[in-house]
């Protein structure tokens, strides 16, 4: 799978892709159909807190966007990355069913 994580409005820290990466362990079950995914965290510049948008490309030409909004960053990887699951885990549900 390829990940790709960027940030508009700051710049992600290395610490920040680490966390990402240990909270995306849990997606080690859909490496075969799961061929990219992209998150972009937006730094609100209106009051506090990010928004995180997580784009699932799937091996068979769907994507599927979730997001995620929480005070601060490191939460909001942990809600995102939990969604991102849930979708992934639906997704192959759906196809196996066809």
């Amino acid at each position: 799978m390829n990940l790709t994580f960027r940030g508009i409005g700051f710049t992600p820290t290395d610490e920040d892709r680490e966390f990402l990466d240990k909270k995306l362990k849990k997606l080690s079950f859909a490496d075969d159909y799961l061929h990219d995914l992209d998150i972009v965290a937006t730094k609100e510049s209106k009051g506090i807190g990010f928004h995180l948008d997580a784009t699932l490309h799937f091996t068979w030409k769907k994507e599927k966007v979730v997001s995620q909004d929480a005070y601060e960053l490191y939460e909001g990887i942990e809600l995102l990355a939990d969604k991102i699951q849930a979708a992934a885990k639906k997704e192959k549900e759906k196809t196996m069913k066809i």
